[in-house]
């Protein structure tokens, strides 16, 4: 695959996939190294708790991922090995993590304001001292 040299070991139909997962498999290999020049100690120390959480468990869905994909290449089941669980686990803890990112997003209630606002929205009766649509066509004879 170096180039667009054909191997004869595999079927030329697969070439354009074999190609891609070259692909990936470098992109990956770049981030990796990108992650692994920084400690992680170093790294961890420039984030908040919530930040940290979500680079643990990038990191942990990751590696996890990458090991199905070695026990598919290894023609072993990944869905009956315990890899899949342990990807639902982390994939619960990143929900959690991602609803408490958006509970921080979420907008604040300011009451003051909001009562502020309702109380003038709302319809008022007139004063008694206006005289009453009604009564204004009757005379008083």
């Amino acid at each position: 695959m170096a180039g667009e040299e054909m191997n004869e070991d595999y079927p030329v139909e697969i070439h354009e996939s074999l190609s891609a997962l070259e692909s990936s498999l470098g992109a990956v290999d770049d981030m990796l190294k990108t992650m692994m020049s920084v400690s992680r100690n170093e790294l961890l120390q420039k984030l908040d708790p919530l930040e940290q959480a979500k680079v643990d468990l990038v990191s942990a869905y990751t590696l996890n991922s990458m090991f199905w994909v070695y026990l598919a290449t290894q023609g072993v089941n990944p869905k009956e090995h315990p890899v899949k669980q342990e990807l639902e686990r982390i994939r619960v803890y990143m929900n959690r993590v991602k609803e408490i990112t958006d509970k921080k997003k979420a907008a604040k209630l300011d009451r003051g304001a909001a009562s502020r606002f309702v109380k003038n929205a709302l319809w008022e009766p007139k004063q008694k001292n206006t005289p009453n649509i009604a009564n204004k066509g009757k005379s008083k004879h």
